[in-house]
C-alpha cells in the first residue's frame, strides 16, 4: 500500500451544478477553482465512480483534473459498478471506459463498488476479485480495494478469502458508529482485525451531519466556538485507527476551504471531544425520522421512478420544522412529483431496499411520506 500525504480526499459524488434539476450541468468555473485549490493546499486525493451524477463524473474530472495538471501531481479512484455488469466481458468494456473517461492510463486506486451479499455473490461469480488483480498485474491499477455496505460478519468472510486486498472503504461516521444498520464500529473492527487499511466515505452522512439540531451545535462551540459543524464528523472518522484517507463531497468553495484547514495539520479529537460527539449523536437520534444519505442508488433500481432520496429530505424537513406551516415542503414535493411518481406510486418491489447502502426499509417510509405530502395541502392564504 502506497503512502498517502493527507489524511483528506476530495469526494467527487456530489459536484458543483449550474442547475440542481441537471446532474450533468457542471459548474466548471467552480469546479475548477475547488480543483485548483485543493492541490495549492497540498491535497492529492480524488475519488469518482462509473455511475455517479448519471455516468458523467468521470467526464467531469477529466475536464476539470486531468486535463489541467500533471498527472503525477494527484491519485485518481475510481469504481467498477458491480450492478451494471454480468461478465468478465462486460467488466472489460468498463473498465476501458473509465480510462477514456477520465482520460488516464491507469488508476492510483480502484474498487469494487457498493459490494453488499448480493453483489459479493456477483464478484464471485463473475470473478471480480480476479479481474482487478490482474489489471494491477497489467500495470492499469496501483491499490486495489472495495467499497463496503453490509454486515460485520461478511466483511470478515470477504477480508478472509481475499487478503490480497489493498485497503478497504467503509461508511464511518458518529452517528453510524452504534447505528444497528450500519454497524461502523464493527466493521471498523473486522478490518483492523484483518491489518487492512481504511479508506471512509460518508463521514458527514451525505451531510447530515453538516447540519445538526441547535442545541447539539451550541454543545459543539462550547468547545471549539469556531469550528464548524461539518469539522466535527471528519476528524472524527479520521481519528480512528487504520483510517488512511477520509473522502468528503464537497459542491463548493466554502466546503473546500473550510475542509482543508482544520485538515492540513489534522489533530485528533481528545476525549471531552469525544464526549461532546456521544451527546450530539442522542440528541441527533431523537431528531432524524428517515437516516438517508441521498446517494441515489435506489432510484435507478424503481420502475415508478420515485424520486426517492429527495423525498425523504423533504421529510425530514417537515418533521424537524419547529412550527406547523411545511408549505414550502409541500412545493418542493409537488415540483418534482410533475416530473417522478409519487410516493404513493410505490408498488412494493422491494428493488429500493436491495440497493440501499444504509438497509432502508424504503417501502415502508415511502407510506410515512405519502401520508405527510400525498394529501391535498393547506397553503396560508392572504387575508
Amino acid at each position: 500500500m502506497e503512502e498517502l500525504n493527507t489524511k483528506f480526499g476530495f469526494g467527487l459524488m456530489r459536484l458543483p451544478l449550474l442547475s440542481s434539476e441537471d446532474q450533468t450541468s457542471f459548474d466548471y468555473v467552480t469546479l475548477n477553482k475547488m480543483v485548483d485549490t485543493y492541490l495549492e493546499r497540498g491535497f492529492t486525493y480524488f475519488d469518482t465512480a462509473y455511475t455517479y451524477h448519471v455516468y458523467r463524473a468521470e467526464e467531469a474530472i477529466r475536464e476539470a483534473l486531468v486535463k489541467r495538471h500533471d498527472r503525477n501531481t494527484f491519485k485518481l479512484a475510481t469504481k467498477m459498478p458491480m450492478r451494471d455488469v454480468d461478465s468478465v466481458e462486460e467488466m472489460e468494456k468498463v473498465f476501458n471506459e473509465q480510462l477514456e473517461n477520465c482520460g488516464v492510463d491507469y488508476f492510483d486506486f480502484y474498487l469494487l463498488h457498493n459490494i453488499g451479499v448480493s453483489t459479493y455473490q456477483k464478484a464471485c461469480k463473475i470473478d471480480g476479485f480476479g479481474f482487478g488483480q490482474q489489471k494491477k498485474d497489467a500495470g492499469k491499477i496501483k491499490n486495489f480495494g472495495l467499497s463496503f455496505h453490509d454486515t460485520p460478519e461478511l466483511l470478515d468472510e470477504i477480508l478472509t478469502a481475499h487478503p490480497e486486498l489493498d485497503f478497504v472503504q467503509l461508511q464511518i461516521n458518529y452517528i453510524d458508529w452504534e447505528n444497528p444498520g450500519i454497524q461502523s464500529r464493527r466493521c471498523h473492527e473486522v478490518a483492523r482485525k484483518h491489518g487492512m487499511p481504511i479508506i471512509v466515505m460518508e463521514p458527514c452522512k451525505g451531510g447530515n451531519l453538516a447540519v445538526v439540531p441547535e442545541s447539539a451545535e451550541k454543545l459543539m462551540q462550547a468547545v471549539h466556538p469556531e469550528a464548524s459543524v461539518p469539522s466535527w464528523a471528519i476528524r472524527f472518522a479520521a481519528s480512528q485507527e487504520g483510517v488512511i484517507m477520509v473522502l468528503s463531497g464537497m459542491n463548493n468553495m466554502a466546503q473546500l476551504l473550510d475542509n482543508t484547514s482544520y485538515m492540513a495539520d489534522f489533530q485528533p479529537l481528545d476525549e471531552a471531544e469525544y464526549a461532546v460527539i456521544k451527546d450530539v449523536v442522542e440528541i441527533i437520534n431523537a431528531d432524524t425520522a428517515i437516516a438517508c444519505t441521498n446517494c441515489r442508488y435506489c432510484e435507478k433500481e424503481c420502475p415508478q421512478k420515485i424520486a426517492i432520496p429527495d423525498y425523504f429530505a423533504l421529510y425530514n424537513s417537515a418533521m424537524r420544522a419547529v412550527t406547523s406551516n411545511i408549505s414550502s415542503q409541500f412545493v418542493y414535493y409537488l415540483n418534482l412529483a410533475s416530473k417522478h411518481g409519487r410516493a404513493s406510486d410505490c408498488i412494493e418491489c422491494h428493488q429500493c431496499e436491495d440497493a440501499c447502502p444504509q438497509h432502508l426499509q424504503i417501502t415502508e417510509l415511502l407510506k410515512d411520506v405519502a401520508a405527510k405530502f400525498d394529501v391535498t395541502p393547506s397553503f396560508p392564504t392572504r387575508k
